[in-house]
């Protein structure tokens, strides 16, 4: 029987950032069922989390207790500024962004372009991060309260909840926006070579500034913070004191000037979230190469690889060769190692070159230990090796590779890119200190450290393998990964730095007669570390090839 045509259709049920919210949780629920791995680095990522906010509050809280309005006041146009620098820059260059709702797969759903934006910002703002920076700015409300009362107090609450989803719209707008750019190959090397330079002279840069604090006039700089406090970076942070200093009529005006910001970063999200689901590129396809006389299997091995013999350990370290210049996040990792190990030695040492300290030259312990973190540093890349391979890595497990043969191939490929750079930095230092007679100990403690490193990576990269998630934003994490990551590597640091300590107590108690003989021993030693860890630990990885490939594989 057919229905009656004037039958009323059933009202379709809205959808409001409230079912994203939840579909976050319930998603991150079943994420954690049966990944006890996963629970533990989340609770240590939360733990830490609230560290961070608990020094933060205190940090923001402390001028309104103290009464000190001009303190105030470039705490919260700074502080609050570096809030949203640390959201724009930290997830591009460190821990990515969680994308537990990925954008790509709401594509075929009839969602409007507002109602999805506004739902996958509210589901950000229920995260970890977005919560700790909640409550460390609350500091912010206790220091305008202190100094103004209730009427400056409620203000800086309006100011904080605007400059919270500041911080998490700027963070999504521009991973988004990198994320539809990196698809095109030349705009990909490009940010790869600039982020990986900004990650490599935080440290750089950190050391100039502390030491600029600690002989500098802050009154010079109540000018510069009024002025910050005008742009969307403090704006919201700073309308409290405002209210505090009797000019109320700035607060509407700095929310009106947040607000603006937000709808603009929303506006430009939503662009880019939409060609990201839609899987648009913007870049054109690069003209094919000329026919080549060589056969199908030989083009496949770089230029620098034609001394190779084409078998399967060849084949290895061919594939190896090419996803290290080709994949953004390898490639990255080469040039931040690049300009750290030319950098962080010197800054560390150049004190003592020109410093009025004895007789002006530079200290063979602390450049020994610059060297030691330098050569770690070069490993490190290493301790998640499988984990850029994914799914892919079933292939290897199928065709039944032998672990030593596999951990050779990984070990010698990333060798060819990274024996030259320790070279260069060897030759760098021993001219910037002044002491090229040192070149031979600097380079002997870093391939010590190096190849020690390898020989422990090579370990942890089966032990703690974990996978990176299949998105098409590359600085995507899944939860907990960012504290594993970090775990992994503290575990990686601590090994190589014991294994190097014969080479930290050569260079300290021998005399001269040692910088002749440290790059000799410094290369066996190292060398003997790398072929022994990578002996053992093939051994292993025979034993767990199944595990591995299940830890590194994504769950969908």
């Amino acid at each position: 029987m057919a229905a009656p045509a004037d039958r009323p259709v059933a009202a379709r049920r809205p959808v409001s950032p409230g079912h994203f919210v939840r579909l976050k949780l319930r998603v991150l629920r079943n994420n954690f069922r049966g990944q006890p791995a996963r629970i533990i680095m989340f609770v240590v990522g939360l733990v830490l989390a609230l560290w961070f906010a608990g020094t933060g509050f205190l940090l923001f809280a402390a001028p309104g207790m103290t009464d000190r309005p001009d303190v105030a006041l470039l705490v919260s146009a700074f502080g609050g500024g570096l809030l949203v620098l640390g959201w724009l820059f930290l997830p591009l260059v460190f821990f990515g962004v969680d994308e537990t709702l990925d954008p790509a797969r709401f594509a075929l759903l009839p969602l409007p372009r507002r109602t999805l934006i506004g739902g996958l910002l509210a589901a950000a703002l229920f995260g970890v991060p977005a919560l700790a920076t909640l409550l460390g700015s609350t500091g912010l409300v206790v220091s305008a309260w202190g100094l103004g009362g209730a009427p400056a107090g409620l203000v800086a609450i309006v100011g904080v909840l605007a400059g919270v989803v500041l911080c998490v719209a700027v963070s999504r707008a521009i991973t988004s926006a990198f994320a539809t750019m990196l698809r095109s190959r030349r705009v990909r090397d490009l940010a790869a070579v600039l982020l990986a330079l900004f990650a490599a002279l935080l440290g750089p840069l950190q050391i100039a500034v502390l030491g600029t604090v600690e002989n500098t006039d802050w009154h010079r700089y109540e000018t510069p913070a009024r002025i910050v406090g005008w742009t969307p970076l403090g704006a919201p942070f700073t309308m409290g004191l405002d209210v505090a200093d009797g000019r109320a009529w700035a607060a509407p005006v700095k929310l009106l000037i947040t607000v603006l910001a937000i709808g603009l970063l929303l506006w430009w999200w939503a662009r880019s979230v939409e060609s990201a689901m839609l899987g648009a590129t913007g870049g054109a396809t690069a003209p094919r190469r000329g026919a080549s006389a060589d056969s199908p299997v030989r083009q496949l091995f770089p230029r620098v690889l034609d001394g190779l013999r084409p078998t399967r350990y060849g084949a290895l370290v061919a594939r190896e060769v090419r996803y290290w210049w080709r994949d953004m996040r390898r490639r990255a990792g080469l040039i931040t190692f690049a300009v750290v190990g030319i950098f962080l030695p010197a800054m560390m040492n150049i004190r003592g070159v020109h410093g009025d300290v004895g007789a002006g030259s530079p200290s063979r312990v602390t450049l020994s230990f610059s060297l030691l973190f330098v050569g770690l540093l070069a490993a490190i890349t290493l301790v998640n090796q499988f984990g850029y391979d994914g799914s892919a890595y079933a292939a290897n497990v199928t065709a039944g590779v032998p672990g030593g043969a596999e951990l050779r191939a990984r070990a010698t490929a990333y060798s060819l890119y990274v024996v030259p750079l320790l070279a260069v930095i060897s030759v760098a230092l021993a001219l910037l200190l002044g002491r090229p007679g040192w070149w031979g100990m600097i380079a002997g403690t870093l391939f010590a450290a190096y190849g020690a490193g390898i020989g422990i990576n090579q370990f942890i990269s089966i032990f703690g393998a974990y996978a990176l998630p299949e998105n098409s934003n590359p600085f995507a994490i899944n939860t907990g990964a960012g504290v594993a990551k970090s775990f992994l590597s503290f575990v990686a640091m601590l090994g190589t730095a014991v294994a190097g300590v014969p080479m930290l107590v050569a260079n300290a108690l021998l005399g001269d007669g040692w910088l002749w003989l440290a790059l000799p021993v410094g290369l066996a030693y190292g060398t003997g570390a790398a072929v022994l860890g990578t002996y053992l630990a093939g051994d292993v990885l025979d034993r767990r090839m199944p595990e591995l490939l299940q830890s590194v594989t994504p769950r969908r």
